[in-house]
């Protein structure tokens, strides 16, 4: 049987910083990441261009030998990963899996909750979706989940904007906006995978005692046990004790990206372009 790469895929960059805690996590499989950075970003598109983004990037990643593919993209788990799941890999690629971070996530933030009510940041695309208080619910249905969108963070990011004064005022907005909903808040998830380059700037405009939530390691201990409980997919990944390879591809500049992307995994890359087309 022929062994590929876990995939990792995201609209841009922020992806990276679950692949960093994946890395730490797993480091003897080898690693595909996507940064469909030419169409970024996700947040504020329809539900069927998610799709057929998330579907076209998913596909080309197949080609590439991946058997597992992660989206560690919040906006298109919430609103492609279901679809794809149930619809398109019957049709593609019965045999590989699909796999997001929304319901990782929702498997354990009720056990950091003591009020039991939670506080999710992210995208305008990913809290329309209502993924994580329906997710939540199932596991934790005592949990109140209260929601605020960011739309200006993921620019704020991108553009390396957020030391500007300016910044303050939107990561202060945002938070005031989504504790003004419950004083009972105690844990905050960041449920895009943009946000932990803010959570500094975040930390400073929220009670101490609030707990931050960010992905990466919650994926990452999830993706480990579902390994262990799939060896039938554990058998198909190209693994080497000695450590795994790693290959980054870009739909968009790869100066640009290789320049981001040491913001978020802490390390240099040097990345390819490439076309989802088949």
């Amino acid at each position: 049987m022929q062994q590929g790469p876990i995939g990792v895929f995201d609209s841009g960059y922020g992806g990276l910083t679950v692949l960093r805690e994946i890395l730490g996590r797993l480091p003897g499989y080898d690693y595909l990441y996507l940064g469909d950075n030419a169409r970024a970003p996700y947040g504020p598109r329809s539900f069927e261009t998610v799709h057929r983004y998330t579907l076209e990037a998913v596909e080309w990643m197949f080609r590439e030998g991946c058997p597992l593919v992660i989206l560690a993209c919040n906006t298109a788990s919430a609103k492609a990963l279901r679809t794809i799941q149930q619809r398109d890999l019957t049709r593609i690629a019965p045999d590989n899996r699909v796999l997001g971070v929304i319901r990782p996530t929702a498997e354990v933030i009720g056990h950091h909750t003591r009020t039991r009510e939670v506080g999710v940041l992210g995208t305008t695309g990913t809290v329309r979706s209502g993924s994580y208080p329906i997710e939540i619910g199932r596991f934790f249905p005592d949990v109140v989940v209260h929601q605020q969108d960011c739309p200006m963070w993921v620019p704020l990011v991108e553009h390396r904007a957020y030391d500007n004064p300016g910044a303050d005022h939107f990561i202060r907005d945002c938070l005031h906006r989504l504790m003004r909903r419950s004083a009972s808040i105690d844990t905050i998830l960041l449920a895009c995978t943009h946000y932990p380059v803010l959570a500094p700037l975040i930390r400073r405009y929220l009670p101490e005692d609030v707990c931050i939530l960010d992905q990466g390691g919650i994926v990452a201990d999830r993706l480990a046990d579902y390994l262990h409980r799939h060896p039938e997919m554990r058998s198909r990944l190209s693994y080497h004790p000695e450590g795994g390879g790693r290959r980054y591809c870009t739909t968009d500049d790869t100066d640009a990206f290789d320049e981001h992307a040491c913001l978020f995994l802490g390390e240099e890359v040097r990345s390819e372009h490439v076309s989802l087309q088949a």
